[in-house]
């Protein structure tokens, strides 16, 4: 989820954010290292966006995890251990992740990953954590595939045991946000796009499924080219199909200019996305025709949390330049499950890591469950979150601004 006040919140970062590095020193156990002050050196990997168009997303991420592991450290949470991070930039690309992935699992001192930001890189990334026992905790991968199987729409199946994430999935967000455009926005004629992307197709089918079950009209389909950055052919198809509105699977880099675009071809309709696109970059990059555009995003507000002032306050005291973003709130979440289930670990090994610890953390995991930055965190048998709870916002005074919360009534 992205918060409102992010604008706010940037302006009033300090500069100079700490440079993150792993430990450097490991084991053969998989256990951790000594860090020199007689603690065992924890890290948490994070695999992100940090360079590129979606990196104001992937450094929120990063950022999170960062303060995860400082607050335990503060705190002396995992009584013996110290947590540091491991971040590797994926550029939002499947081959890098799984790149990543490797490099990563390489590290003994990796007990636990936070990541990815786009649910194609976490697809290539699955295999490598599994067949390793490395838990992965995903606080933005939305595609129900991960962890319900290729086939979930008829057979739910989990592939991967070490795979988990604290973002509910599309399987719940498209067809939320059909519910809200047709039965509270009144929109009856639909042109949907995406970008041709594990999220971007997998949200737009999910949403477009509901819409028809609803009574609504799909006028016209068009898949774009992420690379591309001219959408006029698919805004004149817009405008002279007759939609009342469009629903746009991608992302905010390419959303942006597509909503200016539509606009600009005659076609005054609001464009609705997911939690891709809520950013405050797609605001910048749609400019004054973004206004009245929507977007569903996981979770509350995060402004609008009691469990979130902490973490809101926290991070603006470690100076971070960069905001938190859509999903800082999940990604503190999911370090912090990683450090409780590190503890849990500890705690059954008489105060010290066992020789497998990795797959002991794995375990761990699944009975994970506490109060969040975000709410309640657990996981259910398929290593997805509990908590379903989904907003739909506008774009309203060069904001986000909140329009509904709940959850999806199927």
């Amino acid at each position: 989820m992205r918060q409102r006040s992010l604008i706010a919140i940037t302006a009033a970062l300090a500069a100079g954010a700490l440079t993150l590095t792993a430990c450097g020193s490991r084991d053969d156990n998989g256990g951790g290292s000594d860090s020199g002050n007689g603690d065992t050196t924890v890290v948490i990997g994070v695999d992100a966006p940090l360079t590129g168009d979606l990196s104001a997303l992937g450094l929120g991420i990063k950022n999170s995890v960062d303060l995860a592991t400082k607050i335990a450290n503060k705190e002396k949470h995992v009584e013996g251990v110290t947590f540091k991070i491991e971040a590797l930039d994926d550029q939002g690309q499947a081959s890098v992740g799984q790149q990543n992935a490797t490099k990563l699992v390489a590290n003994k001192d990796v007990l636990g990953v936070v990541g990815p930001l786009n649910s194609s890189v976490g697809e290539s990334m699955q295999k490598v954590f599994d067949s390793a026992k490395l838990v992965e905790v995903s606080p933005a991968n939305t595609n129900p595939a991960l962890t319900q199987g290729v086939n979930w729409a008829k057979e739910k199946k989990r592939p991967y045991k070490s795979y988990f994430r604290t973002a509910t999935t599309d399987a719940i967000q498209g067809p939320f946000a059909a519910q809200y455009v047709f039965n509270e926005a009144k929109k009856k004629k639909v042109f949907v796009i995406d970008d041709k992307k594990t999220y971007g197709a997998g949200l737009a089918a999910t949403f477009t499924e509901e819409f028809k079950k609803l009574g609504g009209q799909v006028v016209g389909t068009e898949h774009i080219n992420p690379e591309s950055k001219d959408f006029s052919a698919v805004a004149t198809k817009v405008k002279n199909s007759g939609a009342d509105v469009v629903y746009y699977g991608g992302e905010y880099p390419q959303a942006g200019p597509l909503s200016k675009q539509i606009k600009e071809a005659g076609a005054k309709i609001p464009l609705v996305g997911g939690d891709g696109i809520y950013s405050a970059d797609f605001i910048k990059l749609s400019g004054t025709a973004g206004v009245g555009d929507l977007a569903t995003s996981v979770g509350a507000p995060v402004e609008t949390l009691p469990s979130a002032k902490e973490f809101v306050a926290n991070y603006k005291a470690e100076g971070y330049k960069e905001a938190y973003e859509a999903y800082g709130g999940y990604s503190y979440d999911s370090a912090w499950a990683i450090i409780e289930a590190v503890k849990k670990v500890v705690e059954d090994n008489d105060g010290k890591l066992p020789d497998d610890a990795r797959a002991k953390v794995v375990d761990a995991m699944q009975n994970v469950s506490f109060d969040g930055v975000t709410g309640k965190v657990s996981f259910d048998e398929f290593g997805d979150a509990t908590n379903k709870q989904l907003t739909v916002y506008t774009v309203k005074g060069g904001d986000w601004a909140t329009v509904k919360s709940g959850t999806f009534t199927g």
